[in-house]
């Protein structure tokens, strides 16, 4: 299993259009997606892009902003915890999906839940984050296509 690259920061926000505003506003951000709902993980997300090295958007890493779907979310306790939001999690890039996780399980780390669709439309799982240096960690497999940008 070869680590890939940073695919992006997740940040849980009480509300997505405040976040986008923020990031329009104060950081100068250029692109940022639509906000769409991800029904099956209880959560409505948008994608900020920040730019490469080379000043490229689209290949830099991205701020996923996460606002609560419904009662039921998980990002809920996050934010009874963090009213103001905050980073959640962080997400890198891998090859193949199940190769990663069999590698994860192998050096005893948890895993919370099943392999599952996620934002970018490819398979993820997450850390847990106690095995992980504090950090809940999103496992993602590489866009086939080659793109990063969802939506």
């Amino acid at each position: 299993m070869k680590l890939g690259r940073l695919n992006h920061i997740g940040v849980a926000t009480p509300s997505i259009a405040d976040s986008i505003a923020y990031y329009r506003e104060t950081m100068g951000a250029v692109r940022i997606t639509e906000p769409f709902d991800l029904e099956a993980q209880g959560v409505k997300v948008c994608f900020v892009e920040t730019p490469d090295a080379h000043g490229e958007l689209g290949k830099g890493t991205q701020i996923e902003l996460i606002e609560p779907f419904n009662e039921s979310s998980p990002i809920n306790g996050f934010l009874a915890k963090n009213p103001a939001g905050g980073q959640h999690h962080v997400c890198y890039e891998v090859e193949d999906i199940e190769e990663a996780r069999s590698w994860f399980e192998d050096k005893g780390k948890r895993i919370l839940g099943p392999t599952r669709i996620g934002a970018h439309g490819t398979p993820i799982f997450f850390l847990h984050p106690k095995d992980m240096m504090g950090q809940l960690t999103e496992i993602m497999e590489t866009p086939k296509d080659g793109a990063h940008w969802s939506n």
